[in-house]
């Protein structure tokens, strides 16, 4: 696989699924929860380990606090909410939410009350890298590689989530799944085809 193609799936839409997505009720505010959408944790995709610094300067949260709403699944016809607000707090991207009243919203509200639903998980664009090699620090000298630390990066969406991508083969969904060159699935069959030919 040349950088180039690397580059270019590394400029699409990305998701990611938050495992401890806390999400608990705001006192006082009906409809409205607090939750964490991002971390520092490192992620693997196809092309490798993918980081999301949240030093000050790099998550860019105009876009969620402007206009940020909240979906089911990812899915852009199927909005619950509104992002209130969002801010970085301790390495981690946090909001408060509101869940809508129309009856679409209300099944999924009632769902994360009860506990059925759990997970969270960010839509975003990055728009500066620092690859990192194998052994070698970032610049700050926070990151070791190999890895990919995204430095310039915007959530765009917040999703409320019944089942994650699955992370065993790297490739989280996004919005632009359904028009991926056939590139995109030869490139996916040669590494099934080198995994297990190792």
């Amino acid at each position: 696989m040349g950088k180039q193609s690397k580059q270019t799936q590394m400029k699409g839409s990305l998701e990611r699924f938050l495992p401890s997505g806390a999400i608990r009720s705001v006192e006082g505010q009906e409809r409205v929860v607090e939750l964490s959408f991002s971390s520092e944790e490192p992620y693997s995709r196809w092309w490798g380990v993918e980081i999301l610094d949240h030093t000050e300067g790099c998550m860019d949260l105009t876009r969620l606090n402007e206009i940020g709403c909240v979906l089911f699944n990812h899915k852009r016809d199927q909005v619950i909410g509104q992002v209130l607000k969002a801010w970085n707090e301790n390495g981690r991207g946090m909001a408060q939410i509101r869940f809508d009243e129309d009856e679409a919203s209300d099944v999924i509200y009632k769902k994360v009350q009860s506990g059925t639903l759990k997970g969270v998980s960010v839509g975003y664009n990055v728009d500066s890298w620092e690859e990192i090699m194998p052994g070698k620090k970032s610049a700050d000298g926070r990151f070791i590689g190999p890895c990919e630390v995204a430095k310039k990066w915007t959530p765009f969406e917040i999703s409320i989530v019944s089942v994650p991508a699955d992370p065993t083969v790297g490739v989280g969904r996004s919005y632009g799944e359904e028009n991926r060159s056939m590139e995109y699935f030869e490139r996916q069959l040669q590494l099934n085809k080198n995994r297990y030919s190792e």
